[in-house]
């Protein structure tokens, strides 16, 4: 079909079943395309170098006139006389602009790295938004911009702001493994902080456990906790039946899952996230263990803990007051997994006075309180599944009594 491809004749086309072509009748290689919908558009056909037809799009009727998009076909087929490829052209120079794009960190991490860190990471998320976050004004420089000179300043500010040394160097971390990749997968040609290097930490530094007064009055704080909690749900439930409501049901022995939480991680060492991910098929009550398996571990290896009496006591009586022993140990709400217990932490040390103590402390306090009555630090390694054994060397100044008993057998014999 062939027309006059001008404004009047252009309005004129209806749209049919399917979509069909319009060639100008001085103009054949200059066509409008109509869809069903009614969508109007301009291109131009052509063979290139390898005699394949290509169909060129210059724009849609009403974005362009007809006269503006017939002047931009009548110069590509001059270029394509002269031996050029507009749609070729075109591809490269997309292709350009998302290179660009992609070389921004910003856009790279938004568009290559933090979909990966996704499929790859079940912490991806986070890493992501620790760089984003820690790396704000590097954003929006090119990958061979973030130069170690920048790095250097940033550090030095970390470190005037009060920052460990550990954090600062696990932030730096996060920024190479993504520049790392950036080279991998050939945006830029070289790692711009390859020859940067970690602070030097004390990684055998002072060891955050509780003391026995301070244990005493943590558990003491969750019995009031707890006692506080029933308390509540029973005046809550006295509300209900007065006013013809269904009763919430009776709480037993713990007021919700922080007690349970935290006994267990006393007394086995586990991780957050690996409390959080815990799954009742993962504990074998029988034999007196629970698994961790390895796409919950932080190693990647799967580990098997014992559980000793309190723990396995703690998990029984959590177990009597669910609905259902099947799916998380700890459901959130909808039933998935928790992400945070800060404000119930928060309160609960507010509460038993104890100071400067993290979530992650109670895994120091375990591996401190088994080193402390004579347990090696091999076992103790295995058991808080750290593969390198130099994270386990922090905790071997707890056992004073073998460094003095290997002194002592200097001091023997006769002395003069």
């Amino acid at each position: 079909m062939r027309a006059r491809l001008n404004r009047t004749n252009i309005r004129k086309l209806e749209s049919k079943r399917s979509s069909y072509y319009v060639s100008d009748t001085d103009f054949p290689a200059f066509r409008v395309r109509v869809t069903p919908k009614g969508a109007k558009t301009f291109y131009l056909l052509y063979r290139n170098a390898k005699n394949r037809q290509i169909t060129y799009k210059i724009g849609t009727f009403g974005e362009v006139t007809p006269e503006s998009a017939r002047d931009i076909a009548e110069k590509k087929m001059a270029e394509i006389k002269l031996g050029g490829d507009p749609a070729a052209e075109k591809q490269e120079s997309k292709r350009q602009s998302e290179q660009e794009q992609f070389i921004i960190l910003r856009g790279f991490i938004e568009h290559k790295y933090g979909p990966w860190l996704l499929t790859k990471w079940k912490t991806g998320g986070e890493i992501r938004q620790r760089i984003e976050s820690t790396f704000s004004s590097f954003l929006d420089k090119r990958l061979d911009e973030v130069t170690p000179w920048l790095i250097e300043k940033w550090r030095k500010g970390r470190i005037e702001q009060g920052r460990a040394v550990g954090t600062i160097n696990r932030d730096l971390g996060a920024l190479k493994a993504c520049l790392a990749k950036a080279v991998e997968w050939d945006v830029i040609n070289n790692h711009p902080l390859k020859k940067v290097k970690p602070s030097r930490e004390d990684r055998h530094g002072v060891v955050r456990y509780l003391s026995q007064n301070e244990e005493k009055l943590l558990r003491a704080a969750l019995k009031v906790r707890d006692e506080k909690l029933k308390r509540g749900r029973e005046s809550g439930n006295v509300w209900r039946e007065h006013r013809g409501y269904t009763p919430l049901p009776v709480l037993g022995e713990y007021g919700d899952h922080l007690t349970p939480m935290i006994l267990l991680s006393l007394n086995t060492g586990m991780r957050r996230g690996e409390v959080f991910n815990l799954k009742w098929a993962d504990i074998d009550f029988p034999n007196e263990t629970l698994a961790i398996h390895g796409h919950s571990a932080k190693s990647g290896k799967t580990r098997h803990i014992p559980l000793n009496s309190e723990a396995i006591d703690t998990l029984k009586a959590w177990q009597g007051q669910q609905e259902s022993h099947k799916g998380l140990v700890f459901p959130g709400r909808g039933g998935k997994p928790f992400n945070s217990v800060k404000k119930a932490w928060a309160g609960l040390l507010a509460d038993a006075g104890i100071m400067n103590f993290r979530w992650h402390d109670m895994r120091h306090h375990f591996a401190s309180k088994l080193v402390m009555v004579g347990v090696d630090l091999n076992t103790v390694r295995e058991l808080l599944g750290h593969s390198d054994f130099k994270l386990t060397l922090r905790y071997a100044h707890l056992a004073p009594e073998h460094k003095a008993a290997a002194v002592a057998k200097l001091v023997g014999g006769n002395h003069a």
